[in-house]
């Protein structure tokens, strides 16, 4: 009898648990916005949100990529190096023209997502190892290119492209609108897709049933730095100047706390998009509550790792810590 106490109240904790890991964030979410609502003066005007959709895009853009990598228990550590060497070539080639610059920038990132995968799938060295490296070379060619120096970009479809408004949603809102659906339909409605959880799931059974395997995790590399270079491009837009020294720093944190917080687990297997996107915005809003009512951003630190730890906590493999 007590041991059939004991294993109901297992499953109805790890029931819980499961309900927590992918529904969590959005519950988050509703009880940060009550929150504001009694509490934050003006926190629902208009121009508030509009300027939390703007600020969320960058990390919002590189969550997308980086959920594609986890989903195939993978990680990418160069996604900032990546947004920082993109800048970088912006004030290089804006003189012939705003697409010659942003394809430049795209290209770069397609080079380092290339040498991501490939290190990794071809060779086999750890993600996290492959990526660190290129995080760190990323970031010092970035610096060479631009001379370690802040370089003002004055072209005017591009500073367009980060301040302008259709309806008055930002353009690069809507941007970011878009590659979500993009991704969401990638992963949902594409064979790639279905290749991508199923390698992250079991890598050897995929390899075994004759899928690409080592395609797919290029791809999927490549995938993520394009994303993480738009992300850089868009950082020009916005501030109307390349600054590679601090663009992107530490966005790799953020972005993998957004999707773990979205409910993709670290160990792969599944890509949760709609839930990355509910993370990367809970992290923008408790942010913006804890500016607004005058808490350090020391605390904001704080309050992520927490919020990092309570997500890996729940997608603990069964059995493990109870």
């Amino acid at each position: 009898m007590a041991e059939t106490t004991k294993s109901a109240a297992t499953r109805q904790h790890r029931s819980v648990s499961a309900l927590l890991r992918d529904y969590g964030v959005y519950a988050a979410l509703v009880v940060v916005l009550v929150f504001n609502l009694f509490f934050t003066d003006n926190f629902f005007a208009v121009d508030n949100f509009r300027i939390q959709a703007i600020q969320v895009v960058p990390v919002l853009i590189v969550a997308l990529g980086m959920a594609l990598v986890i989903g195939t228990q993978g990680i990418d550590l160069s996604v900032g190096a990546v947004m920082a060497l993109a800048a970088a070539f912006i004030p290089l080639y804006i003189g012939y023209g705003f697409g010659p610059a942003i394809l430049v920038s795209v290209i770069a990132g397609v080079l380092v997502g290339l040498v991501n995968g490939s290190i990794i799938a071809y060779i086999g060295v750890q993600p996290i190892v492959a990526t660190l490296a290129l995080m760190v070379a990323g970031r010092g060619i970035a610096l060479v290119v631009s001379d370690e120096q802040l370089k003002s970009v004055s072209n005017p479809t591009l500073r367009s492209f980060g301040t302008d408004r259709i309806l008055g949603i930002p353009y690069i809102v809507l941007l970011a609108v878009v590659l979500a659906l993009m991704v969401g339909l990638l992963v949902s409605s594409t064979t790639f897709g279905r290749q991508l959880v199923a390698i992250g799931g079991n890598r050897r059974a995929a390899e075994l049933s004759g899928l690409p395997v080592a395609r797919v995790l290029v791809i999927v590399y490549v995938l993520c730095a394009v994303l993480a270079a738009i992300a850089g491009i868009i950082g020009v837009a916005r501030a109307g100047a390349s600054v590679p020294s601090t663009l992107g720093n530490l966005i790799e944190l953020s972005a993998i706390t957004a999707v773990v917080v979205g409910g993709t687990p670290l160990n792969g297997g599944q890509v949760r998009v709609l839930g990355t996107v509910a993370g990367a915005l809970l992290l923008q809003l408790i942010d913006a509550t804890l500016i607004k009512h005058d808490v350090p951003d020391s605390y904001s630190q704080i309050v992520q790792a927490a919020i990092i730890v309570a997500a890996v906590y729940l997608q603990r493999p069964k059995g493990v810590g109870g």
